[in-house]
């Protein structure tokens, strides 16, 4: 576990998403399409302020991975409106004691979001994609050729439009939120 000292460091030092999104290399075009196009339903919004807690978001990405470019927009979009959310985004690469700490089995799968509260003490994470999704790929998905999968990842993402990942991040901010009471 890191410090709250070194997480909130590592948290002002990080990008926001409007940063992160100007100095990409790697499919930058869908990265800000994405962006645009994104929105949040009032009643997620709702409910996140309706916490108590103020939460930052830490992500740990890279600019060519397909799942943080179909949901690191969503999460984006609802810090942007809720008042007690906010997020900064670091390189996986330039953070491997972080990343280590937040590994899907053994693998270094990203976006990792890191749930912080007000005084950057991480109180849950999540990652790498929607649980369905990921379910997806690790039986399914893996029967497939790198391109098949990753054409059917591209279709799920496009008719989910977000709504697992803001489910998903709901329920994570409600168990930090049950965590922070206990």
């Amino acid at each position: 576990m890191f410090a709250p000292t070194s997480l909130r460091a590592r948290y002002l030092a990080g990008a926001s998403f409007e940063q992160f999104v100007t100095e990409v290399s790697a499919n930058a075009e869908l990265w800000q399409a994405l962006a645009r196009r994104t929105e949040t339903p009032d009643a997620v919004v709702r409910e996140i302020e309706s916490f108590a807690e103020q939460w930052h978001l830490l992500v740990l990405t890279e600019d060519w991975c397909g799942d943080a470019v179909n949901t690191l927009p969503v999460l984006a979009a609802v810090s942007n409106r809720a008042r007690n959310l906010d997020l900064r985004i670091l390189s996986r690469d330039a953070n491997p004691d972080l990343m280590d700490t937040h590994l899907t089995g053994t693998s270094r799968s990203i976006p990792v979001v890191i749930v912080l509260d007000s005084q950057y003490v991480e109180c849950a994470w999540w990652g790498p994609r929607p649980a369905p999704l990921q379910g997806w790929v690790v039986n399914v998905g893996r029967a497939l050729t790198a391109e098949e999968r990753y054409r059917e990842v591209r279709r799920w993402y496009a008719r989910d439009r977000g709504t697992t990942t803001l489910a998903e991040l709901l329920a994570t901010l409600r168990m930090a939120q049950a965590a922070r009471a206990a």
